[in-house]
């Protein structure tokens, strides 16, 4: 194991932030991610897991936020539902630096919190 990474994000104080910043989903989510979060009756609560996602990603490469563009990291899913990780450019570079060669990913959401955790191995 290279790094292990966990994130909180409250659900409302997303939602605060995306009426007050539009343009935040653009910077932040991919239009992939977007599109996923927006098919759902609360987009918000996918978001903010989505955002805890990247937050717990970068912890576990021990970078700090702004060591690359939120829309490096990604949230995909497979066809049977898992989420997964797929890194672009400065955040794939970041994670081929330091040898991580697949990583692990799980999240979870209420109304009110979300939670992800990130194990780069």
């Amino acid at each position: 194991m290279i790094g292990i990474g966990v994130d909180l994000c409250e659900v409302d104080r997303m939602r605060r932030a995306l009426e007050r910043t539009p343009s935040l989903r653009d910077r932040v989510f991919t239009a992939d991610e977007q599109a996923y979060c927006e098919r759902r009756r609360d987009p918000t609560e996918r978001y903010a897991a989505r955002f805890a996602a990247k937050e717990a990603v970068l912890k576990a490469l021990q970078v700090g936020v702004g060591a690359c563009p939120w829309r490096d990291i990604e949230v995909v899913r497979a066809d049977g539902g898992a989420p997964s990780l797929a890194l672009h450019g400065a955040a794939q570079a970041l994670a081929d630096q330091r040898g991580v060669a697949r990583w692990l990913l799980t999240m979870s959401h209420t109304h009110r919190l979300a939670e992800a955790i990130a194990v780069a191995l």
